[in-house]
């Protein structure tokens, strides 16, 4: 099949021969040029070169005019000088002739182009390779040579990408485009870890200010003087108000006419009498200066008085810091400021900015409500995203010329330790913020010692073993006289009135945790946690009463990892007992076409068979060994495509009848990380490849390799969201899926450090061996 062919049909381009990782040559400003497409580009490029692993190599073919000359990093393969017609021709000799490119992507702009439309229109004819242009602007009305070149272009192009859904509809319905050949992409916003606003504006020396604040290249457009004319209202009843105005002004503003409008803007300043309430930063700050100040801002003013500006990068970067905007009603804002989400003013209305920065003054909750709301809407709209989609959208065009393999995050744990106070994990965050009034659970640190523990097992990192005692001694402290846990802790450290629900389950996580940590005593310093031992066996007392299956599944794990250092019979009795339990279900379920322990597939499920697979290695049973391998085949059959897993959907659980229709939406990190787990050890015993591969794939799914296209591990704070939905991803990063997460991280790790040569002066715990018995 062709891997590309233009809509003219001018060229079916096939080279099959001497492949090499395909090129991507994006045609764009670029720094050092200063201008928000050039810093755009440069966002988008590192992300996708982060996000994704050796699937294409990007470069850049930077735009300026025969006046300009900047200095470029490596990025910038080629230049296009915009006003010279025998640059364009250079370029598409270039492009046609060099194998390995294999799209362009071109960021459009009337101001990057302007008097050159012709050249660009002729040097898209000539080309023989795919080609994506951005449209950064959309006019509603154009004139006419405007309106015919993008319909020109359309007819040589592959397809446009837009921003917004109101640029899409006027390309459709002013423009003729079919709706087909357009892509809607949001404009990229950075992750951010959001920090204390008190603390930051310490930093900045701007304690006890309200701060309202603009950002940008400045130029006339930005309308700053209406924020200006406004302010003597404001600082009337708000004396404590300080309004940033951050930015250099736009380096083609300052060759045009210098400082003129910023020397404007200062002498507005005197005349209304506002020095003591106006600041001027005039740079173009660094990116991680420009996000804390954003996060240190009360409210973010956006005040163009240009109604056909699309888009707006700034705007976008600080909704997602979480400032509370007040924006005119360009299109971006329209679409976006919806449901409580900032608000709408109109062009140049003063009266009416000074009322909306007043009200939300003298509101802190509404700046909340705000806050939380922009931060949800701008969420998908993460760089990851944006690199996500993009890449999606290549591979559509090229086809098999492209494979995307997602990159691995470091090792992060940040958030991880964000949510463990002095006395041990709590439960859940609001967003990244833990919030202690939900206290914390036996689940959560049970589940917490296991990733710490892996931590430190491949790792060994001392600070570890200080969390590894801190979860430990909160398991202990869960744990009753009579050998049961209770489960739930208030903040007070008090047990609450939820461990009256069925706690089989929290009991069986505690044991698979203590015999877990109890496997990796040979790499512990000599005497830690010496009475660890005595722990699991009391926990171990009441076993024999439990017959929840997943509970019996994790208490086999426990008792499995406890015996790798220490055989006990009596164990092994448990182990078998349990076990039998769990293959007296499956005979009474299972069927031709249902290989399962129940009649339904559930949450956790993939613990069922690594439990009889620990089974089996603990005792060399046969039976547990045939019931594993094909119960779990049984699972990844019905969770696995060929390039994805879908987890079961707690929205609805899939029944022998296997009737209901698929759900989306309703998936867990939790069952992700269990299915990777298991998938890590049925590929140690059974070396079967395909295992590995299934591994790989389910971790992508953190990484955005999901029916959504977003992803779910923040690679900013090192937390997870807890919850993919139908059409939105939960932001709150609680420890359930942070730990989850790491657990399935970890596990990557190691796999990855089981190819490498072994350190001889490092102790190992093999924990996929048989147990001689």
């Amino acid at each position: 099949m062709p891997i590309w062919a233009k809509k003219n049909n001018k060229a079916i381009v096939e080279d099959k021969e001497n492949y090499r990782t395909p090129e991507i040559l994006f045609i764009t400003s670029y720094p050092a040029r200063e201008c928000g497409i050039a810093t755009y580009s440069e966002d988008l490029i590192a992300a996708l070169n982060n996000k994704f692993d050796q699937s294409f190599i990007i470069k850049v073919a930077a735009l300026e005019s025969i006046h300009d000359s900047y200095t470029y990093g490596t990025a910038v393969d080629r230049i296009l000088k915009t006003d010279s017609a025998d640059s364009y021709l250079k370029l598409s000799q270039y492009c046609n002739t060099e194998k390995a490119i294999q799209l362009l992507l071109i960021q459009h702009e009337f101001g990057l182009f302007k008097n050159n439309e012709t050249d660009l229109i002729q040097f898209l004819s000539a080309s023989v390779k795919p080609v994506i242009i951005v449209l950064h602007t959309v006019l509603p009305d154009p004139n006419q040579d405007m309106k015919r070149n993008i319909i020109e272009m359309d007819t040589l192009i592959d397809g446009f990408i837009v921003m917004t859904q109101r640029s899409a509809k006027l390309l459709e319905n002013v423009y003729g485009i079919d709706r087909g050949r357009i892509t809607v992409i949001a404009h990229g916003t950075h992750l951010v870890k959001h920090g204390d606003k008190k603390e930051l504006k310490e930093k900045y020396g701007l304690s006890g200010k309200k701060v309202i604040s603009t950002f940008g290249l400045l130029s006339s457009g930005k309308s700053i003087e209406t924020t200006l004319d406004a302010l003597p209202v404001i600082v009337s009843r708000n004396p404590d108000v300080l309004f940033l105005i951050i930015g250099k002004t736009h380096p083609s503003v300052a060759r045009n006419e210098g400082e003129k409008y910023r020397d404007f803007l200062k002498k507005r300043v005197e005349i209304l009498g506002l020095q003591a309430h106006v600041k001027f930063i005039n740079a173009y700050l660094p990116l991680e200066e420009l996000l804390e100040y954003l996060q240190l801002t009360d409210i973010y003013l956006f005040t163009s008085n240009d109604p056909h500006q699309a888009v707006s990068g700034t705007f976008s970067y600080a909704i997602s810091c979480g400032c509370p905007i007040i924006s005119t009603p360009i299109p971006h804002a329209l679409e976006v400021l919806e449901d409580g989400t900032g608000i709408i003013i109109e062009f140049g209305n003063t009266v009416q900015l000074a009322e909306q920065v007043m009200r939300l003054l003298k509101n802190p909750q509404l700046r909340k409500n705000i806050s939380s709301n922009g931060i949800h809407k701008m969420a998908p709209t993460a760089w990851e995203n944006s690199a996500i989609e993009h890449a999606w959208l290549f591979k559509k065009i090229i086809g098999d010329k492209i494979s995307l393999d997602y990159k691995i995050p470091e090792i992060n744990l940040g958030h991880f330790r964000d949510l463990t106070t002095s006395f041990a994990m709590i439960q859940f965050s609001v967003i990244n913020q833990p919030d202690i009034n939900s206290g914390y659970t036996l689940d959560d640190n049970a589940r917490a010692l296991v990733a710490i523990c892996q931590h430190y097992e491949l790792k060994r990192v001392p600070e570890d073993l200080k969390l590894i005692e801190k979860y430990y001694s909160f398991i202990k402290f869960c744990l009753q006289q009579n050998g049961s846990f209770l489960n739930y802790v208030n903040k007070e450290k008090k047990f609450t009135k939820q461990n009256s629900e069925n706690l089989e389950d929290s009991n069986g996580r505690a044991i698979w945790a203590l015999g877990f940590m109890l496997s990796l005593l040979p790499i512990f310093p000599v005497g830690f946690t010496s009475d660890a031992a005595k722990t699991m066996s009391k926990a171990l007392l009441r076993v024999e009463t439990i017959h929840s299956p997943r509970a019996m599944a994790f208490v086999i794990k426990g008792i499995y990892y406890r015996n790798i250092n220490a055989l006990d019979y009596e164990n092994i009795v448990l182990i078998k007992l349990l076990s039998n339990r769990l293959v007296q279900m499956y005979r009474h379920e299972s069927k031709s076409n249902w290989k399962w322990f129940e009649s339904y597939l559930t949450y956790g499920n993939s613990i069922l068979p690594e439990a009889l697979l620990c089974a089996y290695l603990a005792t060399g049973s046969y039976q547990y060994k045939e019931i594993t391998k094909e119960s779990f085949d049984f699972l990844l059959a019905h969770i696995f495509t060929e390039k994805r897993i879908k987890v079961i959907s707690n929205k609805g659980w899939l029944d022998s009848t296997m009737q209901k229709k698929e759900i989306l939406g309703g998936e867990q990190p939790i069952d992700v990380a269990y299915t990777i787990l298991a998938l890590e050890r049925f590929h140690a015993v059974f070396k079967n490849s395909s295992y590995m591969e299934k591994m790989k794939i389910a971790f992508s799914w953190f990484l955005g390799n999901n029916h959504l296209g977003k992803i779910i591990y923040n690679p900013c704070t090192g937390g997870c969201y807890d919850g993919l939905e139908l059409n939105y991803t939960n932001l709150n990063q609680g420890a359930e899926s942070t730990v989850s997460y790491l657990m399935a991280r970890l596990t990557m790790e190691k796999y990855a450090a089981k190819k490498q040569l072994p350190d001889k002066n490092r102790p190992t715990v093999n924990h996929s061996d048989p147990i001689a018995v």
